[in-house]
């Protein structure tokens, strides 16, 4: 008699294998490099021990490869059902930290429970992949509308405004890249052009004094007005060009009239802000007559360039005020070495001691590098916090060039296979939540990168699956193993 079996297929065996590879070796580097960062040759097996680093690192890795089984058990419709409960658990957990949380480098950020400190804001990144995901894939949505465009804004501004007020600036930052997933799902090209915009204004207003800046703006803007004249242009480019050495030789200029007027100069500790009265009169007497002309789309287009005017003098005077009044001592430190690296050097004990050792350790490395355990300025912790937020040096010193390109291979190769299985989706939770995982990884991996090289301003940003941190190995292998599930079941959905 004939007797059939019947087989069941696991779920591990629809995995994408690639990602899962590239996620292990990604895991296992990192559990080395916290190894050879915390290194002790006096007990050479300290990764057995809950007390050392890399015991920790290892009891999260085992941690998370249990959890990603975990996932691949549970149905892929749960996360697309449960997507907008699972953000606001992670919104409601958030805010815990500013009040009973533990303080670590002036940042909330953290609960403490027993030796281990748990970081809600990685997990956070993970319910807020899911929440995008969830309310872009809606029926209705379209970015092109500002009620969805305000929503999907709302939804990662939420814990951008949690995580400030954490005074964890750095993890701030990430929540941004999800404005990479709503430009593939056609948020406009203009939302973009006013960001960088942003940012330039942002990164002028650190730079220079703020009434400068604005001068120099309102110069631009005048240009522009007075080139629609069609009379009498010969006086006012020779007024416009007169302002160019007013706004370089201001100050001169402010305390010669102030003698004219035998004005003391002590009653004018700020003279730099009285350069904006004759820009400002130049700009009146330029806006008002093309505004006058009575032509309703003039009108409106002044109305831009003004509106676009005020917000750029509002966040040059903000960026300057929040970063040298607001910010910590150490931190306004950073932003200005970040800003001029000529200051590295004279600051060598302070701010750019992380900096400069991390730089130096790098460089030490050379092509093949010093060989695994063998890098001096590891071992004799140069460089602080080297295992979290400057592991990247622990690379370029033990492993060198080859090393480090290495890493950055292996984080292309995830990115990129990251991005096929998000185009390869046919349902839109799918794709957008896959977008979003890529959008924290690239800018989590570009930062951390960045801020050993001073391309960015040290704001403590992990270096995804290689730092130490069971949160935010938690949080990525969330992040991976949600996607490697959404991914086996693509043909269902």
């Amino acid at each position: 008699m004939a007797t059939s079996k019947q087989t069941t297929t696991l779920p591990l065996g629809e995995i994408d294998r690639p990602l899962l590879l590239l996620y292990t070796i990604l895991v296992v580097v990192g559990w080395l490099m916290i190894y050879a960062a915390t290194y002790e040759p006096a007990s050479p097996l300290g990764f057995f021990d809950l007390g050392h680093t890399a015991g920790k690192q290892l009891l999260f890795i085992l941690l998370c490869f249990t959890m990603m089984f975990v996932i691949m058990m549970v149905n892929w419709s749960f996360w697309r059902t449960f997507a907008l409960i699972i953000y606001l658990i992670s919104m409601l957990i958030m805010p815990g930290t500013i009040f009973f949380g533990r303080e670590i480098n002036g940042a909330n950020a953290w609960y403490q429970l027993g030796g281990f400190s748990i970081q809600p804001s990685e997990l956070a990144k993970f319910g807020t992949c899911l929440a995008m995901a969830g309310y872009l894939s809606s029926t209705g949505v379209n970015l092109r509308e500002w009620s969805s465009r305000l929503v999907a804004f709302g939804i990662f501004l939420l814990p951008v405004l949690i995580v400030v007020l954490q005074h964890d600036v750095g993890s701030a930052l990430i929540f941004f890249s999800f404005m990479l997933v709503l430009y593939r799902e056609g948020l406009a090209s203009i939302w973009y052009s006013l960001g960088f915009g942003a940012v330039a204004m942002v990164i002028l207003g650190l730079l220079y004094e703020p009434p400068y800046v604005v001068a120099a703006l309102i110069l631009v803007l005048t240009f522009q007005l007075i080139s629609r004249f069609r009379e009498r242009t010969r006086i006012w480019w020779a007024l416009w060009f007169a302002h160019i050495p007013l706004l370089i030789w201001w100050k001169t200029v402010f305390l010669w009239l102030l003698n004219v007027l035998h004005k003391d100069p002590l009653q004018f500790p700020d003279p730099s802000l009285w350069v904006l009265i004759p820009f400002g009169l130049l700009f009146l007497a330029t806006f008002l007559p093309n505004y006058l002309r009575k032509n309703n789309l003039v009108q409106s287009q002044l109305r831009t360039w003004t509106l676009l005017l005020g917000l750029s003098a509002g966040l040059i005077f903000g960026a300057n005020f929040a970063c040298y009044t607001l910010l910590a001592p150490h931190q306004q430190q950073r932003i200005k070495i970040w800003l001029n690296p000529a200051e590295a050097s004279a600051n060598a004990r302070g701010a750019a001691y992380n900096l400069l050792h991390s730089q130096m350790a790098i460089g030490s490395g050379g092509f093949f590098g010093k060989g695994y355990l063998n890098g001096n300025m590891t071992k004799l912790k140069y460089v602080p916090k080297q295992s979290t937020d400057y592991i990247f040096c622990t690379v370029g010193e033990e492993q060198g060039f080859i090393g480090v390109v290495a890493i950055i291979v292996l984080f292309t190769l995830l990115l990129y296979r990251i991005t096929l299985l998000a185009e390869r989706q046919r349902s839109n939770f799918s794709r957008i939540y896959a977008y979003g995982v890529a959008g924290i990884i690239f800018t989590h991996f570009i930062i951390n990168v960045g801020m050993t090289m001073n391309l960015f301003p040290t704001i403590g940003i992990p270096l995804p699956f290689i730092s130490y941190g069971g949160s935010s190995l938690i949080g990525f292998s969330l992040m991976i193993g949600v996607l490697l599930k959404l991914d086996s079941n693509r043909n269902l959905a």
